[in-house]
């Protein structure tokens, strides 16, 4: 069973959005299991202290590398270790799908300026970003991750197919959607999709997968046409 823990400050926030929804059914059924673990439990002082000024001066507090590692130590049992941080490699959906088919996965939630860097670099922790802007804490970028690798796991999706054609299974963002009534506001369904044609539909959905990615991501439309010179070349 795919087990994760989460190394926070804010333990309380756990399971929250994860307790509901698709996440929330399958943690109810044991299909994975959540412990969110308090890095203060392992300050040794009265206060439980788990942060202190950043060397080199600056704005903040840092999170301490002797407190964390002795939280990190409580969990490693072999699964991966992330760290939650703005500067880190982006999160892309083949990562989320290894994770899947792994064990489980160990989060690191910073707050405050950060994690003393020693730890990080001592646990080999991979850091990873959920996008090019700045949260208060990783806890929210932990739930994000979690929900996206657990919604991959065996049983959780009703329909297996649709985690097969969705946005970034490929190389390509997903077609647009349409369901009843064919006529809405003045707009209607495109015809392809009325046609009972299924070559045709494929078609129509290829074709504006391929008109989104180009318009919004010319990043993955780059890489789209750079596979499908690639495959030729090797065919």
């Amino acid at each position: 069973m795919f087990h994760a823990t989460v190394h926070t400050l804010f333990p309380d926030m756990f399971p929250g959005p994860l307790g509901l929804a698709l996440a929330g059914r399958a943690l109810a059924l044991g299909k994975w299991s959540l412990s969110a673990e308090d890095i203060r439990d392992f300050a040794t002082d009265r206060h439980r202290s788990v942060d202190d000024t950043p060397f080199g001066g600056g704005a903040g507090m840092v999170l301490r590398p002797d407190v964390v590692d002795r939280a990190l130590a409580s969990s490693d049992d072999g699964r991966p270790l992330y760290y939650l941080t703005p500067r880190g490699r982006p999160l892309a959906q083949a990562e989320v799908r290894a994770l899947a088919d792994g064990p489980g996965v160990r989060l690191l939630c910073g707050r405050y300026e950060g994690v003393d860097q020693r730890v990080i670099d001592a646990r080999e922790a991979r850091e990873i970003s959920i996008g090019d802007y700045v949260l208060s804490g990783g806890e929210l970028a932990a739930m994000v991750v979690l929900d996206a690798v657990v919604r991959l796991l065996p049983g959780v999706m009703g329909a297996a197919d649709s985690a097969i054609e969705e946005s970034f299974s490929g190389d390509l963002l997903e077609y647009p959607h349409y369901t009843r009534p064919a006529q809405w506001q003045g707009r209607d369904v495109p015809a392809a999709l009325l046609s009972g044609n299924h070559a045709e539909i494929a078609r129509w959905r290829q074709a504006r997968a391929e008109e989104i990615t180009k318009q919004r991501r010319p990043d993955l439309w780059a890489l789209h046409l750079a596979n499908i010179a690639d495959q030729a070349a090797h065919s």
